[in-house]
């Protein structure tokens, strides 16, 4: 096979690799280099042992998102506040369909959730559930056997469906909220808002120890309209540019941007009868740079869906 042939075929997988990569990291900017190290392992490859290309990226890749994954652990512990995955700005296509599909498993909500797996449960359950690999495929690409990774994919399945992540709410509903939410930056008032939130609503500011930012996740029954108004009067204070709305990990959400740069980003999670019962505030400089200038992803293309 030619250099140019190696290179088409590693292309051609790319924008899967990435999709994967990013799930298992949380990071874009680690889920790139994941990537990366593993076209370099493609290039140094002998292409005579190799003999299925897609089975052996993928195996590359998701062994150097396990490593990633053991020095993020040691990293996490350090970390300042609520841990939460970088935003992605994504667009849908002309498929309501597919694209909700696609949206429940790219959710901040369903990333988080992914964060409570073991490592391999995580990567057993993405490339049996999302990617669509066989039993078979997953105990190669993990080195285990076939039983093995079924019960991995069942403890993840049982984990997944018993907390609801995926609940991907209706566009009429995504607008309700962030109407609500406009209208009480506006106004100062969140009772509208308040009638929104799940009773269970649990709020997460993500600032790294880099900006102003609560260290500690806030949840409760009969606060929802207090945490809301705390997220309100920070974005108020401390914003004094526009807010508008941007699509971010299949949902719509709000950025808050100075002029300069956008210094907030608001994303949700949704309970299956529409409600909100979850706040993501990600306020980190270094989550938020790639917003500024992140090219679309092409819907046809199936950048980090696929």
């Amino acid at each position: 096979m030619s250099d140019s042939a190696d290179r088409n075929v590693f292309e051609s997988a790319r924008p899967r690799l990435l999709g994967l990569a990013y799930r298992m990291l949380g990071s874009m900017a680690d889920a790139e280099d994941a990537v990366q190290d593993t076209f370099v392992k493609w290039q140094g490859a002998d292409r005579a042992s190799v003999v299925n290309a897609d089975a052996f990226l993928t195996t590359i890749c998701t062994n150097r998102c396990l490593d990633y994954l053991k020095a993020a652990h040691r990293k996490r512990v350090d970390y300042v506040g609520p841990w939460i995955p970088e935003p992605l700005q994504t667009d849908t296509g002309s498929d309501p369909e597919t694209d909700l599909e696609r949206a429940q498993f790219l959710t901040t909500a369903f990333l988080m959730l992914l964060e409570r797996l073991t490592p391999k449960e995580r990567a057993a359950y993405l490339l049996k559930e999302v990617f669509g690999k066989s039993y078979r495929e997953v105990a190669e690409t993990l080195q285990m056997s076939e039983a093995g990774c079924r019960q991995l994919v069942s403890r993840a399945t049982r984990f997944v469906q018993s907390q609801s992540p995926r609940s991907v709410p209706t566009e009429e509903q995504q607008n309700m909220f962030l109407s609500a939410f406009m209208s009480a930056l506006e106004t100062g008032s969140t009772d509208q808002l308040a009638g929104l939130l799940a009773e269970s609503v649990q709020y997460r500011s993500d600032g790294g120890g880099k900006t102003t930012a609560i260290t500690r996740t806030l949840e409760g029954s009969k606060a929802g309209s207090k945490y809301v108004a705390r997220i309100l009067g920070r974005l108020w204070q401390d914003g004094q540019g526009q807010v508008f709305e941007m699509e971010i990990n299949g949902m719509r959400g709000l950025v808050l941007h100075n002029g300069e740069r956008i210094e907030t980003a608001l994303t949700l999670g949704f309970t299956e009868n529409g409600l909100v019962d979850q706040l993501f505030l990600i306020r980190n400089p270094k989550k938020l740079a790639r917003l500024e200038d992140t090219v679309h992803c092409d819907a046809k293309s199936g950048a980090l869906w696929h």
